[in-house]
């Protein structure tokens, strides 16, 4: 939907996340004062060792978070064609509703009038009857512009008008770029709720002491946190990013956070001004339940007696989910969801030799004991993973399973190793608890069983094909039995 005449959009943004037009534009932005937003973006979302990690355009992530929201609106500003693939992603991945988008040209960038277009837009569209919200994105070239969305209005009868940032060049990832605009609602939610009272969320809360999950997960896995919490009087509040606004309030009234996906460093920030404390990681596996549910009765104050008897409730399903379910194969697991680290381990408690993990998620304190766990047990952890550590690790080791992004897959399938896309088939089935251990293992053993299948592709095609690289790679210079971490590069 374009919400003013229709222009001709300036600037290119194709190149804009990387490389030297990366640079150009973050010296723009500096320039047109947005220095502060940069040194925040680059504090809350760290890069690794090299530019950023290869996945789809950040403000995917932000656009996604409104999008699911119930009575939200969302207009992007950013050149046509990042519009255009944004908001196809978008409906690609299940988006109910329209996209809006303010069109540019170098004249209307240059002399302000983009700002008043984007106002004039945010005014059209503040009608009390079908949004709570309004969330406007700005892409590289406007935020390199220094286009301010916070001069925008707070509100418009009633809509609250959110603007943020998610340049390519700021943000390293579109999984960080959730956290951004999630962590904005909470902030103005936050605000709300020290000014006086606000509505309840549209469903029935359980009584008691709440904890609140952070991040995006299969639709049972907060119903069976909550069945874990239960012995120990906790329930769940509604998770984030949420549905609706109202949803943010009992968010914030709980009593404890879990970074489950543990890069929303701004949203545990805001959780942090309402005075509540956070711990990490998830229930997955007998040990990573145990450690969880030690944490999370020890951030709610519960008893020592209340801990127990919710371990007591739910360790013995899981011991025997994991004898009835083992895992005997070698995986390597790589993605950008943020959940890689939590599968691993259930992998590895399953049985599973698990050489690699990598994640294009920053290292956090809110991943630490995970990491910590890991590597105990001689697993190489890769943060900020770029594509080609991901696919070297899976030539070094040769899986039985690879798990990972599309590009990973098809390097794995065209030398014959079974692999998944992580985001598909992995994200979209359990992780929590008992159901957790027999999804995964399921998943495992589905592609593991006949390996000769993938062998048999490769001879089938191997006449026809004239072997094009997708992911040029150098080959790893040492063998498995070296160091990985050498192989792979850091």
């Amino acid at each position: 939907m374009t919400m003013n005449a229709p222009t001709t959009a300036g600037g290119n943004d194709a190149a804009a996340c990387h490389g030297e037009r990366a640079d150009e534009l973050r010296a723009a932005a500096q320039a047109a004062g947005n220095a502060p937003l940069l040194s925040k973006l680059a504090t809350d979302y760290p890069r690794g060792p090299h530019d950023q990690p290869q996945t789809m355009c950040p403000a995917f992530g932000s656009l996604r978070v409104g999008l699911r929201m119930r009575r939200t609106a969302t207009i992007l500003c950013g050149s046509a064609c990042c519009v255009y693939g944004l908001s196809f992603t978008s409906h690609f991945y299940g988006a109910r509703r329209t996209v809006g988008y303010v069109p540019f040209s170098s004249e209307t960038l240059v002399t302000g009038k983009l700002f008043e277009d984007i106002r004039e837009a945010v005014y059209q569209l503040a009608n009390p009857a079908e949004h709570d919200a309004i969330v406007v994105i700005n892409l590289c070239v406007p935020t390199a512009s220094g286009v301010p969305l916070d001069l925008l209005p707070k509100e418009i009868d009633g809509v609250r008008i959110i603007g943020i940032d998610v340049p390519g060049f700021g943000v390293p990832t579109h999984a960080e770029a959730k956290d951004v605009l999630t962590a904005a609602m909470l902030r103005y939610a936050r605000n709300e709720i020290e000014a006086g009272p606000v509505a309840r969320p549209r469903g029935a809360l359980p009584e008691g002491p709440k904890i609140a999950l952070l991040g995006e997960m299969f639709p049972a896995d907060p119903v069976v946190a909550g069945r874990l919490l239960a012995p120990m009087g906790l329930g769940v509040a509604p998770q984030l990013p949420c549905r609706e606004w109202r949803d943010l309030y009992a968010a914030l009234d709980s009593d404890v956070a879990c970074a489950v996906h543990p890069f929303y460093t701004a949203s545990v920030r805001e959780f942090r001004a309402a005075g509540r404390p956070v711990v990490g990681s998830g229930p997955v596996g007998y040990e990573g339940t145990a450690a969880w549910l030690d944490a999370v009765g020890a951030a709610a104050g519960v008893t020592a007696a209340q801990i127990d008897a919710a371990k007591a409730a739910a360790l013995p399903a899981i011991r025997a989910a994991l004898d009835a379910n083992p895992i005997k194969a070698r995986v390597t697991v790589s993605g950008y969801e943020g959940s890689e680290l939590l599968v691993a381990r259930l992998l590895v408690e399953a049985g599973a030799e698990v050489p690699y993990v990598g994640t294009a998620t920053p290292r956090t304190e809110w991943n630490e004991a995970d990491r910590d766990w890991l590597a105990a047990r001689g697993v190489h952890v890769q943060f900020r993973a770029a594509l080609e550590q991901d696919v070297a690790a899976m030539r070094e080791v040769k899986p039985d399973l690879a798990l990972g992004t599309t590009p990973l897959v098809q390097a794995a399938k065209e030398i014959g190793i079974p692999a998944l896309y992580f985001t598909n088939m992995v994200s979209a089935r359990p992780l929590f608890g008992a159901a957790g251990v027999s999804a995964l293992a399921g998943i495992v053993a589905a592609q593991t069983r006949d390996p000769s299948r993938f062998a048999r592709m490769v001879d089938f095609f191997a006449p026809l094909a004239a072997k094009p690289k997708a992911v040029p790679v150098a080959a790893p210079t040492k063998a498995v039995r070296g160091d990985l971490a050498d192989a792979i590069g850091n």
